[in-house]
C-alpha cells in the first residue's frame, strides 16, 4: 500500500499523483530531486535511481526522526523503491561506475539539451527552466556522489554546473509576468506598457545605498521593492507577489491613458502613477483630513519630474507591501492608514538622511528577518485573535470586540496613543477577561471592562441582542405611520374626515401627533442610551453629552406640547382634564399651534438640506469645526456614512416612488382598515351587559380586550401591508423599467429570426472597438444597417457568432447537424454575397422552386417580387446560384467543360438581369434539375466526409472541450480549417494531392462524380432549357456547339482535352475546410425542411442565445481594444464541495435505485444524445471505454452541476473571448481572412508567424484577466490523498491561466515544542507540473471570523487589475457574455457608464450583474426557487439600482472597484456571527464610504440554487440568521440613520423590513386566533354578536386578506410573473404560474414563510446564527419521517400544532349551529387552515417517495427507534431524540436573562387555554368561582405526580423487577379508570367534559414545558429526567399527529404515482418507472 501511495493516488481515471506531489511539507526541498528523477527515468535509469537515493539521504537530514506527518510513510515508501530498483538499473548501467554514468549523462543532458535550447530564439520559457532545473538537481548529485567517490570533476563540468546554478536561480516560478532578467525577450515583457512600468519600478538612482556590499563583490541589482525590503524587513515573497501587482497596475493605467496617450509608450507618464497612488491612499488622504493630521505622503521641495515618480512609486510600493503582508487586518483599513502613515514618515526620515545618517533613521523591526510581520502585523492580529476566540466561546457581540470595534479605535486621534512600532502596555492590546460567555441565567455580560481593568471596551456601537435596534435604526420610519396611524383613527372617529381641516377643533385633534412624536422620538433617546451600554468608557465625552441632551431636550417638547395641547383644549375629558386642573389655563388654541411651529422649525430646517444635497454633503465632509459643531446635534461625528447624499434629480426620483407608494397604502388603509372599525368599536365600549363564562378579570365595562382583539390584527397588518405595496409598486416600476431597457424584445427564435439582419451591425456596434465613439440617442426602435458584400465588419460578426455556436455545441447543448445550421462562413470567398446562417435560410429555396413553378405563366418580375417579399428567401435563391456558379468553376478544369459551362452560366445571367428568364426556360422542369443539383451535391459532400476533412468550427471528437476546455480558454476543438490541416500536409493546391485512379472505391467516386455532372448538364439541356434557347446557344461557337463532338466530363474530353492529356474534371476535389464547409452549407440550402428553422431545440440554447441577441440592442458602454480595457479578476472562494462528480458518485444508486448519471441523462436528454454524438459512441458504456471517457463523462456531469469544475469552465471563457477579441484587434488581413481558430492551429503547430501573433495576444490577455480559486484546504486535502486535491490540479492543468490560493499549516519544532506556522500560498501548473509561485506567511491561523470572507482575504493578495469579480463556486458563464466584460468594465469610467448617465451620481465602485438560476430543470421546487431568486436578482435589484439607490451586494457576480475595497475593508466582512451574511456589507460599506453600487441587464452570470426543499429551508434559515444578525448591526443602524427619510424607507423594506414582515404575517394569524380563542372562552364575543351583532368583518377581513396574500407567497409572485412576461411573453408566464399553483407552489411559499419568520426572531431573541451548509447537490433521494421531523419541529410543527388547536377551540366554543356562521368561518380561517396544513405536511409533500408504503414502514421503524433512543456524550442529534433536544435548546443556554424572560413571558399565552376551557365544563353548573381553576391545577399536579410515580418506576423496577413494574402500571391504570368512573356516575362531568380537559391539558403541558426549558439553571438537576420523559411523550404525540394521514394516504398507489409527477419532470418520471421495473425484473 505504501508503494502505490508513493506513485499514485486513485483518481477515478483523472490523473495520477506523482511521488513529488505526496511530499510532506516539512521535506518539500526533496521535489526536485524526485521531479527529475521522473523526468529521466525512461532515458537512464541508473540516473533516475541516483537523483531518488540522493532525494532520500536529504530527507533523512532534514527529519531524521520523521516528527513530521507523513514523513515515515514517505520515506518507507521511497526505500522499498531504492530497494526495488537499485538491482535492476545496475543492469542498465553503462559506465563503470555511478560517478562515470551521471557525469556522462549530465554533459550529454548540459550540451544537446539545455545549452541548446537557451541558445535558440522564441523558446518557451517554462520549458527553459524546467531544463535549467533539472540540470541542476543533475549537478547536486554529481558532486555528490564524485564526494563520496573521491573523484574530481572536469573543468568544463564544474564551469557549466556553475552556470547552470547562477541561471536556475533565475528561473523562479512565476504568476504573469517573468521578472527574472533572462525573460526580456518574453512577449509580455516587451510589451511597451509593460517596459514603461518595470522602468519605473526598477528606477533606484540616488537611493541610498543601506547595506553592507563584500569587498571584491559587485552591488547585486535591485529595484524599488528590493530596496523597500531592506528597509523594513517585508517578506521575500510578499515583495514579489507585490512587485507584480505593482508593474501590472502601472503597465495597465500607462496603457488606458487618452487625452494625449503617452509618448513614447516605452516611458512611463506621471499620470499612471498619479492613478495607482491616488487610488490606494485616496482612503488614508481621507482619514487624514479627518482626524487632522498632515498626510507624510509629501513631495519635498526641489525634486525633478523623475525623482517625484521614484517617490510616488516609492510610496505605492510601500502600501501594497504593507497591505500584502497585513493578513486579517486587511478588514481594518484605517488601521492599516495608521501603519502606513508612520512607515511613510520613517520613509520619508532614510530618504531625507545621507549616508550614515539614513542608515541610522532606519527602523529598529526593519533590521531583522520578517521583522515588520513579527513587530507590527503580529501584536495587532493577537489581539484580533483573542477576541475571536470569546466569539467560539459563545461570548454576546457586546462582550468582545470585532474587526469593526478594533478598526474604529482609528477613527479618532486617541489612536497615536498606541505609538510606534507599538506601545504593548496599552488597554487596546489587552483580550477579553477569560471565560467570558454571554449572558448566564443571571445576566452578568459586561459590555466594558470591569472597574480598575485596563481591556479596552466596545468602540462606535454596541451589538446587544434585542430587538431595540430595529426601532432605533428606523426610528424616523415607526413615528412616521405611527403619527399617521394616530392621525386616521382621529380622523375616522370624527366624520367626515375632510372635516378635521375645516374645523379648527378637529384639526387641532389631528395636530396631537406632534406630541406622539415627541414621545416617540423621546423612547428613541432612551434606546439610544441603553444601547450604548459599553461605550461610555470609549466614547467621546461629547457623544455622552450629546445623548444625554436630547434626551432631555424631547422630554421637555413632550411636556410643552402636552401641556399646551391641554391648554387648548375646552369641555376637556379625562386625562386632559386633569393636566388642566393641574395648570389652571384653559382655552389657549394658539399658543399650541405656536409651540407646533416652533416645534417643527429643526425638521424645517433638515427639509432644507434634504432639498440641497450638495450643501447638505458639503457640511458632512467639511473638517470644520464650525460645521461639525453644527451637525454635532444631529449626528454623532463618525468616519463612515458622511457625504451620501445623492444628486437632486435621483432624490426627486426615489421621493417620487415613495410618495406614490405611502399615499396608496394610508388611503387604502383609512378606507377599509380603519374607518369600518370606527363603528363596531364605539358599540363595543358602549356594551354593558357582557355575560362572561369564566371569572372576569378586569373590573371594568369598557370591553378593552375585545376592542383589542379587534383592533390588534389590524394594526399589524398595517405596519406589514406596506411591504406589498412595495412589491406592486416595484412590479410596475420594475417591469417599466426594464421595458425601455429593452429586456424581452427577442425571447423566442421566431423573433431572433426576424432581428438577425440587424444582429451584425449590433455586434460591431456594441463587442468591436470603433474609432469614433458616438453615444446613440434613446429610439422606439433600434436598429443597425445590414453587413455589406464582403466587409470586414461582417467577418467580425462572423468569428464572433460562429465561436458562441461552437461553444454551444462543446457544451453539448447542440447537436453537430444544429451547429451545422447555425455558422456562419467566415467570409464569402469567391461570392458576392452575404451569406446568412442556413437555419435562417431553411426550406426557403424549394419553396421559390415551388412559386417558380406556380408562376411559370407570369412574369419575371412577379415571382421575383413575390420571393423577394421574404427577404430570406432572396438570401437563399441569390446564394443557391452563386454557389452552384462557384462549385461548377471550381470543378470543371478542361477547356471545353469551362467553355460550355460559363457560356450557360452567363446566358442564365443574362435572361435574369433581361427579367425574361420564364420565356427561356421551363419551370416545371426546375423540380428536376434541382434534383439533379441536389445528388451532386451530395455526393461532392460523401466524398469529402471520406477524406476525412473536417468542416470549420467542428469540436474535436473526445471532446475535451465540453469537459472543461483547452488551456487556451475553454475548449479543445478541431481547427478551424481556414489553414491546412495534417490531412493536407503535402498537398497541392491544383489538385488536392490525391491520386487521380487510386483504389477501386477512389475510381467509383470518381465515375459517380462524372455522372452526376453529365446528368445536371443534360437535365439543363434537354429538359430545362427551351428550345429557342438550346437553338441559339447550338449555333456556331455558341456553348452547346462543343457539347455536340465532344464526350464532356470525361477523361477522353475531346481533342483539346485529349491533346493535354487532361482530364476535363477536377478529382479529388479541394480538400480544405472551406470547400467542405460551402458544399455542406449548400447541401442544407437545398434540403433543409422548415422544422430546421427552429433551432436550437435545446431550450437553454434558445434561452441563451435570445437573451444574447436581445442584450446587443440595449444600452451598454461601447467598447475599447483589449489592450485598453480595464484589467480585473475573479475570485472564488472554495472550501470542501464537490470540484468534479466521480466516477462512485455517478454510478452509486440511492435506495430508490436512481444514480446521478442515470439522473442526469434523463433530465437532459437532448444534450446527453449530443455528447454521445461528440464521443462517437452509442452508450454510456463505449463512453467509459474510451481512453479518457472516464474523465469526459464525469465532465460532462459535473458540468451539470453545482461544481467548482463547472464554476471555473465557466469563468475561464472571459480568457477565451478576450484571445479572440485581442485577435481581432491586432490580426493581419491575412490572419483575419483565415480565421482565429486556424491561427490557433497553426501556433500550436509551430508556425513562427502564428506562434508570435498567438503569444502576443496570449500576452495582452495576461496583463487583463487573472483567475484565483481560494481554495482553502487545498494543502491538507493533498496531504490526506483527497479526491478533491487531485480534481483541483485536473484543474489548473485544464486551464493553464488558474491559479490555486490556499492556506498552508506546517508544523514546526522549537526548543522541543511543536507549533503551526501558517502560509497564504499560489500555485499553478505548468507542464504537467504543479509549481509554488509565492509563500507568504500569516501571523497565525486565517480564519479567524466567518470562512468564507477570511478565505477570500487571504487569497485577495494574489489577485491582480483595477476589477475584482466575486464569484462563487455554484456559478457558470457563458462565452457570449464573456464577449461583453469589457463593456461592463467600461461603467467604471463614470461618464462613459449608461447608469450613470442617468443618475448623474458619482462613478460605480460596484457594478451588479443580473444572474441566470440554472437549477429551474430539476424539480418542482428548483422551479419555485428559480423563478422566485431570478425575480430577486433582475426586477428586484434593477428597482434597489434605480430609482431606489439601495443596491448593496446580495450575489457574487458582481464587480468591484478593486482598488477602491482593497483599501476599504475588502469585499466582504468577516466578524464572527454578525457578518453571517457577509456579502451585504461589501455594498453596504461601499455605500457608507460614499462608493456607488449599480445593476446591469445587458449581461449575466449563471447561478445554482438548491432543489430540495431540506436544502432551501437550511439555505433560508442561514439567510434569515444573517439577516437577524444585520438587524443588530452597526452597518444597519449607520444605513437607517444617515440616509434621508425616502432612502431609509428604501433601505428597510428591502433588507430586515422584509423578515420583519414576514414575522407581522405570523405575528397577525396569533394575535387573530388568540382573539377569538378570548371571545370564544370568555363568553365576551357570544354577548357582543347577541347585543349588538357586532363583527368588524370588512376590516377583518381586508386585514386578514393582505396578511395571506403574503403569507401565499404573493409577494414573491407579482415580480415574479412580471419579469417572465417581459423577457418570456405574458401569455406565457401566465401559464407557467398557473401550473406553478397546480404543482403547490403556494404551498411552498407558505411553507417559506415559516422558516424566515422562525429563525429572524430565534436570532435577534437569543442568537446562535451559524452558516448551514446545503450541500447544493441533486436531490433523487427520499428524506426520512425523523429527519424532516428534526429539520422542521420547532419552526413549523410545533406552530401549525398550536394554531391548529386554536382554530379546534374556535370552531368548537366560538361558534354556534347556523351555516351562515360556518361559512364566514370558513371564509376567515381559510388561509389559517392553509398555513397549518402547508406547515405540517409541506416537508412529505415535496419529499420524493414519502406517499409509498414501504417508505412509510421504514420511515416509521426509523422514527421510532430514534424517539426511544437516549443520548449522552458523543451522540448526535441524528441518532437520539434525546441529543436533538436538547441540541434544539442551545439557544438557550447562551442567551441573556431578557431572553429567558421573553420566553416565560410568551410560554403563559397557553394558560388560556386551561383557565377558558375548565369554565365551560358541564360539572361546574355555570359557576365562574376562582376555585374552580384552582382546582383544575391540583388535577394538573396528580397527572404529573402519576406520570412521575410511572417513570420512576420504570428506572427502579423495569429492569430487574418487570413484574412488580407492570403491577405497578396495571394499579395506576385501573385507580385512573376507577376514578374517571366515580366522577362521571356522581357528577354531571361528560365525555365531552372529557375530551374538553385534554383539549385544556395539552397546552398546559406545553406551558410548563417552556417554562421548565427557559429557567432550567434554576430547575433540580433531578427533575429533568421527569422534564425529558414529558417531552418526549409530547413529541411522540405530535409525531403520531404527523404520520397517521401520510400512512393513510400511503394505502392508495395513485398517491405516490401523483407526488412523483409533482416533484419531476415528465421524462425522469418515465425514467424512474423503467428503473424500477427493471430493478424488480433482476430480483424476480
Amino acid at each position: 500500500m505504501a508503494r502505490r501511495q508513493l506513485t499514485r493516488l486513485p483518481s477515478s481515471g483523472t490523473r495520477e499523483f506523482q511521488a513529488f506531489e505526496m511530499v510532506p511539507p516539512t521535506l518539500s526541498e526533496i521535489e526536485p530531486y524526485l521531479r527529475a528523477a521522473n523526468e529521466i527515468e525512461s532515458q537512464r535509469p541508473r540516473v533516475a535511481y541516483l537523483c531518488r537515493f540522493s532525494a532520500f539521504e536529504k530527507a533523512h537530514r532534514l527529519d531524521p526522526t520523521c516528527k513530521g506527518r507523513g514523513v515515515r510513510q514517505f520515506k518507507t515508501a521511497l526505500l522499498e523503491r531504492l530497494e526495488r530498483d537499485n538491482p535492476l538499473t545496475l543492469e542498465k548501467r553503462q559506465r563503470s561506475s555511478d560517478a562515470r554514468e551521471i557525469a556522462s549523462f549530465y554533459q550529454q543532458y548540459y550540451q544537446n539539451y539545455v545549452k541548446a535550447m537557451d541558445d535558440a530564439e522564441n523558446v518557451d520559457r517554462a520549458e527553459l527552466a524546467r531544463a535549467y532545473q533539472t540540470a541542476g538537481v543533475l549537478f547536486e548529485v554529481l558532486c555528490a556522489i564524485n564526494q563520496t567517490e573521491k573523484s574530481e570533476l572536469a573543468p568544463e563540468v564544474m564551469e557549466a554546473g556553475q552556470r547552470v546554478v547562477e541561471r536556475k536561480a533565475e528561473y523562479v516560478a512565476f504568476n504573469i509576468l517573468p521578472l527574472d532578467p533572462s525573460s526580456a525577450k518574453q512577449p509580455i515583457m516587451q510589451l511597451p506598457e509593460v517596459v514603461a512600468a518595470m522602468a519605473g519600478v526598477t528606477n533606484v538612482s540616488g537611493l541610498p545605498i543601506l547595506w553592507e556590499v563584500p569587498p571584491g563583490q559587485k552591488l547585486k541589482q535591485f529595484d524599488s521593492l528590493d530596496w523597500l525590503r531592506f528597509v523594513f524587513a517585508f517578506q521575500k515573497d510578499n515583495v514579489r507577489n507585490q512587485r507584480e501587482h505593482l508593474v501590472l497596475l502601472l503597465a495597465n493605467a500607462h496603457i488606458s491613458l487618452k487625452n494625449p496617450r503617452p509618448e513614447p509608450l516605452e516611458e512611463l507618464d506621471n499620470r499612471a502613477v498619479d492613478k495607482v497612488l491616488e487610488g490606494l491612499i485616496k482612503n488614508y488622504r481621507s482619514w487624514c483630513r479627518y482626524i487632522k493630521c498632515k498626510s507624510n505622503v509629501s513631495m519635498d521641495p526641489g525634486l525633478t519630474p523623475i525623482q517625484q515618480q521614484q517617490r510616488k512609486v516609492l510610496f505605492t510600493a510601500l502600501f501594497l507591501l504593507v497591505w500584502g503582508e497585513a493578513a486579517n487586518l486587511r478588514f481594518m483599513p484605517e488601521c492599516l492608514c495608521y501603519i502606513f502613515h508612520h512607515m511613510a514618515a520613517e520613509l520619508l526620515a532614510v530618504l531625507r538622511g545621507k549616508g550614515p545618517d539614513a542608515k541610522a533613521r532606519l527602523p529598529a523591526y526593519g533590521r531583522e528577518a520578517e521583522g515588520f510581520l513579527r513587530h507590527v502585523i503580529t501584536p495587532v492580529y493577537d489581539v484580533v485573535s483573542k477576541e475571536s476566540q470569546a466569539a467560539v466561546a459563545g461570548a454576546a457581540h457586546s462582550s468582545w470586540r470585532n474587526y469593526d470595534d478594533l478598526n474604529e479605535f482609528f477613527w479618532s486621534k486617541s489612536c497615536f496613543e498606541l505609538g510606534w512600532p507599538w506601545n504593548a502596555s496599552s488597554p487596546f492590546f489587552s483580550g477579553p477577561a477569560p471565560n467570558l460567555h454571554a449572558g448566564s441565567f443571571k445576566g452578568a455580560v459586561n459590555c466594558c471592562p470591569l472597574p480598575g481593568s485596563e481591556r479596552m471596551g466596545k468602540e462606535g456601537f454596541v451589538e446587544h441582542r434585542t430587538c431595540l435596534h430595529l426601532f432605533r435604526d428606523f426610528d424616523r420610519m415607526w413615528a412616521f405611520f405611527i403619527c399617521c396611524l394616530q392621525a386616521m383613527i382621529i380622523m375616522a372617529w370624527s366624520p367626515p374626515w375632510y372635516s378635521t381641516f375645516t374645523s379648527i377643533d378637529k384639526f387641532r385633534q389631528v395636530t396631537s401627533v406632534f406630541i406622539t412624536l415627541a414621545g416617540i422620538y423621546f423612547l428613541k433617546s432612551l434606546t439610544d442610551v441603553f444601547l450604548s451600554f459599553g461605550l461610555y468608557r470609549t466614547q467621546p465625552w461629547t457623544t455622552s453629552l450629546r445623548l444625554l441632551l436630547k434626551t432631555l431636550w424631547f422630554a421637555g417638547w413632550f411636556v410643552v406640547l402636552a401641556i399646551s395641547y391641554s391648554m387648548a383644549v375646552q369641555d376637556a375629558t379625562g386625562i386632559v382634564s386633569t393636566v388642566q386642573g393641574w395648570i389652571g389655563v384653559t382655552g389657549s388654541p394658539n399658543v399650541y399651534f405656536a409651540v407646533c411651529v416652533l416645534y417643527l422649525v429643526p425638521y424645517v430646517l433638515a427639509l432644507g438640506l434634504w432639498l440641497m444635497p450638495c450643501i447638505h454633503r458639503f457640511l458632512e465632509n467639511s473638517n470644520w469645526i464650525i460645521f461639525r459643531v453644527i451637525l454635532w446635534w444631529s449626528q454623532p461625528a463618525e468616519y463612515v456614512g458622511r457625504g451620501m447624499q445623492e444628486s437632486q434629480i435621483t432624490i426627486l426620483n426615489y421621493t417620487l416612488f415613495w410618495v406614490v407608494l405611502i399615499a396608496a397604502k394610508l388611503v387604502f388603509s383609512f378606507k377599509f382598515q380603519i374607518e369600518p372599525l370606527v363603528a363596531p368599536t364605539e358599540q363595543i365600549m358602549g356594551t354593558t351587559n357582557v355575560v362572561y363564562s369564566w371569572h372576569k378579570l378586569v373590573p371594568t365595562d369598557l370591553n378593552i380586550f375585545a376592542v383589542i382583539t379587534l383592533w390588534a390584527p389590524i394594526i399589524l397588518v398595517y405596519f406589514m401591508d406596506t411591504q406589498i405595496w412595495y412589491a406592486v409598486m416595484s412590479t410596475l416600476l420594475g417591469g417599466i423599467t426594464g421595458a425601455f431597457q429593452r429586456l424581452g424584445e427577442i425571447r423566442n427564435l421566431k423573433m431572433l429570426r426576424q432581428r438577425f439582419r440587424s444582429l451584425p451591425g449590433a455586434f460591431n456596434a456594441n463587442l468591436v472597438p470603433a474609432q469614433r465613439l458616438q453615444r446613440s440617442a434613446f429610439s422606439l426602435a433600434r436598429t443597425y444597417r445590414e453587413p455589406d458584400k464582403n466587409t470586414k465588419e461582417a467577418a467580425r460578426f462572423a468569428q464572433l457568432w460562429n465561436e458562441v455556436i461552437v461553444s454551444f455545441r462543446e457544451e453539448d447543448l447542440i447537436s453537430n447537424r444544429e451547429m451545422d445550421l447555425m455558422m456562419v462562413p467566415y467570409s464569402s470567398g469567391d461570392l458576392s454575397i452575404v451569406q446568412w446562417p442556413p437555419f435562417l435560410l431553411a426550406s426557403k429555396v424549394p419553396r421559390a422552386v415551388e412559386m417558380a413553378v406556380k408562376g411559370a405563366k407570369g412574369r419575371d418580375g412577379d415571382v421575383w417580387h413575390r420571393i423577394s417579399a421574404d427577404s430570406y428567401m432572396r438570401f437563399a435563391v441569390e446564394e443557391a446560384f452563386a454557389t452552384l456558379q462557384h462549385i461548377l468553376t471550381t470543378l470543371l478544369i478542361g477547356e471545353n467543360e469551362k467553355f460550355v459551362v460559363n457560356g450557360l452560366l452567363k446566358e442564365v445571367k443574362r435572361n435574369i438581369d433581361n427579367g425574361t428568364l420564364f420565356s427561356v426556360l421551363r419551370m416545371k422542369a426546375l423540380p428536376a434539375f434541382i434534383k439533379s443539383v441536389v445528388e451532386l451535391v451530395q455526393l461532392l459532400a460523401d466524398i469529402a466526409e471520406a477524406d476525412g476533412v473536417k468542416t470549420a468550427g467542428r469540436p474535436a471528437t473526445p471532446g475535451a472541450a465540453a469537459a472543461g476546455g483547452s488551456a487556451g480558454g475553454g475548449g479543445t476543438v478541431s481547427p478551424d480549417g481556414k489553414g491546412k490541416g495534417k490531412e493536407e500536409a503535402g498537398s497541392s493546391k491544383g489538385n488536392g494531392g490525391g491520386k487521380v485512379g487510386g483504389s477501386q472505391e477512389e475510381k467509383d467516386r470518381k465515375s459517380a462524380l462524372i455522372r452526376g455532372l453529365q446528368d445536371l448538364f443534360e437535365v439543363f439541356t434537354c429538359d430545362l432549357i427551351s428550345q429557342t434557347m438550346r437553338e441559339a446557344m447550338s449555333a456556331h461557337g455558341g456553348p452547346l456547339s462543343e457539347a455536340r463532338t465532344v464526350q464532356l466530363f470525361a477523361a477522353a474530353g475531346g481533342a483539346k482535352n485529349q491533346g493535354a492529356g487532361k482530364v476535363g474534371v477536377l478529382y479529388p476535389p479541394p480538400r480544405t475546410p472551406a470547400w467542405c464547409e460551402q458544399v455542406k452549407r449548400f447541401l442544407l440550402l437545398l434540403t433543409c425542411k422548415e422544422a430546421a428553422m427552429d433551432v436550437p431545440t435545446n431550450p437553454e440554447a434558445r434561452r441563451r442565445i435570445c437573451f444574447f441577441t436581445n442584450s446587443l440592442f440595449m444600452d451598454m458602454p461601447h467598447a475599447p481594444r483589449v489592450r485598453f480595457m480595464p484589467s480585473f479578476s475573479v475570485l472564488t472562494p472554495y472550501y470542501s464541495e464537490d470540484v468534479m462528480y466521480g466516477a462512485r458518485q455517478l454510478n452509486e444508486e440511492n435506495e430508490d435505485g436512481v444514480s446521478i448519471i442515470f439522473y442526469l441523462q434523463k433530465i437532459y436528454p437532448e444534450e446527453w444524445s449530443n455528447f454521445l454524438e461528440r464521443m462517437g459512441c452509442e452508450s454510456e458504456e463505449e463512453v467509459v471505454a474510451r481512453e479518457n471517457g472516464d474523465r469526459e463523462l464525469r465532465a460532462w456531469a459535473s458540468n451539470r452541476g453545482q461544481t467548482l469544475w463547472r464554476t471555473v469552465r465557466g469563468m475561464m471563457y472571459y480568457k477565451r473571448a478576450m484571445e479572440l477579441q485581442a485577435f481581432l484587434d491586432i490580426s493581419t488581413d491575412q490572419e483575419f481572412s483565415a480565421g482565429y481558430r486556424a491561427l490557433k492551429q497553426a501556433a500550436r503547430a509551430g508556425d513562427s508567424s502564428s506562434r508570435a501573433t498567438w503569444k502576443q495576444i496570449e500576452a495582452v490577455t495576461d496583463l487583463k484577466f487573472t483567475y484565483v480559486v481560494a481554495c482553502q484546504l487545498y494543502g491538507q486535502q493533498k496531504q490526506a490523498g483527497d479526491q478533491r486535491a487531485a480534481d483541483i490540479f485536473e484543474l489548473m492543468k485544464t486551464h493553464d491561466a488558474l491559479r490555486v490560493a490556499y492556506i498552508d499549516e506546517v508544523e514546526v519544532e522549537d526548543k522541543g515544542r511543536v507549533f503551526k506556522e501558517y502560509f497564504s500560498v499560489l500555485v499553478k501548473v505548468s507542464r504537467g507540473v504543479e509549481q509554488e509561485i509565492y509563500r507568504v506567511r500569516l501571523p497565525g491561523q486565517a480564519k479567524l471570523g466567518e470562512g468564507k470572507p477570511e478565505n477570500q482575504n487571504a487569497a485577495i493578495i494574489f489577485t491582480r487589475g483595477e476589477a475584482l469579480q466575486a464569484i462563487d463556486m455554484n456559478q457558470d458563464n457563458y462565452l457570449e457574455e464573456a464577449f461583453k466584460m469589457r463593456n461592463l468594465l467600461q461603467e467604471f469610467q463614470g461618464g462613459e457608464g449608461v447608469l450613470s448617465r442617468c443618475t448623474g451620481a458619482r462613478p460605480p465602485t460596484i457594478l451588479g450583474v443580473r444572474e441566470h438560476i440554472f437549477t429551474g430543470s430539476v424539480s418542482s421546487l428548483g422551479w419555485f426557487m428559480s423563478c422566485q431568486e431570478s425575480s430577486f436578482v433582475t426586477i428586484g435589484q434593477r428597482i434597489l439600482a434605480w430609482p431606489l439607490k439601495v443596491r448593496f451586494h446580495y450575489g457574487h457576480p458582481d464587480v468591484f472597484d478593486r482598488l477602491f475595497h482593497i483599501t476599504r475593508g475588502g469585499v466582504s466582512k468577516a466578524s464572527r456571527g454578525i457578518n453571517l451574511s457577509e456579502d451585504i456589507y461589501a455594498g453596504i460599506n461601499s455605500t457608507l464610504r460614499r462608493g456607488a453600487v449599480t445593476h446591469h441587464e445587458y449581461i449575466q452570470v449563471g447561478k445554482g440554487r438548491d432543489v430540495g426543499l431540506n436544502q432551501i429551508s437550511l439555505f433560508e434559515a442561514k439567510v434569515a440568521n444573517g439577516n437577524g444578525e444585520q438587524a443588530l448591526s452597526r452597518d444597519i443602524y449607520r444605513i437607517g440613520s444617515r440616509f434621508d427619510f425616502m432612502r431609509s424607507l428604501s433601505a428597510y423594506f428591502t433588507t430586515v423590513g422584509f423578515y420583519v414582515s414576514s414575522v407581522i404575517v405570523v405575528l397577525t394569524v396569533y394575535a387573530f386566533l388568540y382573539g377569538r380563542v378570548y371571545l370564544s372562552l370568555s363568553g365576551v364575543g357570544k354577548s357582543l354578536m347577541n347585543n349588538a351583532n357586532i363583527s368588524g368583518s370588512d376590516s377583518l377581513q381586508s386585514a386578514l386578506s393582505s396578511q395571506a396574500l403574503v403569507q401565499l407567497g404573493l409577494l414573491m409572485a407579482l415580480p415574479m410573473l412580471m419579469e417572465m412576461g417581459l423577457e418570456r411573453g405574458f401569455r406565457t408566464a401566465t401559464v407557467d404560474f398557473i401550473l406553478m399553483q397546480l404543482q403547490l407552489a403556494s404551498v411552498f411559499f407558505t411553507f417559506s414563510l415559516g422558516t424566515k419568520a422562525h429563525y429572524f426572531v430565534r436570532t435577534i431573541m437569543h442568537g446562535g446564527a451559524k452558516y448551514r451548509p446545503t450541500g447544493r447537490g441533486f436531490v433523487v433521494r427520499h428524506e426520512k419521517f425523523a429527519e424532516n421531523y428534526r429539520l422542521f419541529a420547532r419552526s413549523h410543527f410545533t406552530v401549525a400544532l398550536e394554531f391548529l388547536l386554536m382554530l379546534i377551540v374556535i370552531a368548537i366554543y366560538g361558534q354556534d349551529n347556523s351555516s351562515s356562521n360556518g361559512l364566514s368561518y370558513f371564509l376567515v380561517t381559510f388561509s389559517m387552515w392553509f398555513l397549518c396544513i402547508s406547515w405540517l405536511f409541506a416537508p412529505f409533500v415535496f419529499n420524493p417517495s414519502a406517499f409509498e408504503w414501504q417508505k412509510v414502514v421504514e420511515d416509521w421503524e426509523d422514527w421510532h427507534r430514534w424517539i426511544g433512543a437516549y443520548g449522552g456524550i458523543g451522540v448526535k442529534g441524528d441518532r437520539s431524540w434525546e441529543s436533538w433536544w436538547e441540541e434544539e435548546q442551545e439557544h438557550l443556554v447562551h442567551t441573556g436573562w431578557v431572553g429567558r424572560l421573553v420566553e416565560v413571558l410568551l410560554a403563559l399565552r397557553f394558560l388560556i387555554y386551561q383557565y377558558g376551557i375548565v369554565y365551560t365544563l358541564q360539572v361546574n353548573n355555570g359557576s365562574t368561582s376562582l376555585l374552580i381553576y384552582g382546582i383544575s391545577w391540583l388535577v394538573v399536579l396528580g397527572l404529573l405526580i402519576v406520570f412521575k410515580v410511572v417513570s420512576m418506576s420504570s428506572k427502579r423496577f423495569g429492569a430487574d423487577l418487570q413484574l412488580l413494574f407492570r403491577i405497578i402500571k396495571a394499579g395506576t391504570f385501573c385507580c385512573l379508570v376507577i376514578a374517571l368512573a366515580l366522577i362521571i356516575g356522581l357528577t354531571s362531568f361528560t365525555w365531552g367534559d372529557l375530551f374538553a380537559c385534554i383539549l385544556a391539558a395539552i397546552p398546559t403541558g406545553w406551558f410548563m414545558l417552556q417554562v421548565v426549558q427557559a429557567i432550567q439553571p434554576i430547575i433540580p438537576s433531578s427533575m429533568w429526567d421527569s422534564v425529558k420523559g414529558l417531552a418526549r411523550l409530547y413529541e411522540y404525540l405530535f409525531g403520531l399527529i404527523l404520520f397517521i394521514p401520510i400512512a393513510v394516504l400511503a394505502w392508495f398507489p395513485f398517491v405516490s404515482e401523483f407526488q412523483t409527477r409533482l416533484l419531476f419532470n415528465q421524462a425522469f418520471s418515465r425514467g424512474l418507472q423503467i428503473s424500477r421495473i427493471l430493478a424488480g425484473k433482476k430480483k424476480a
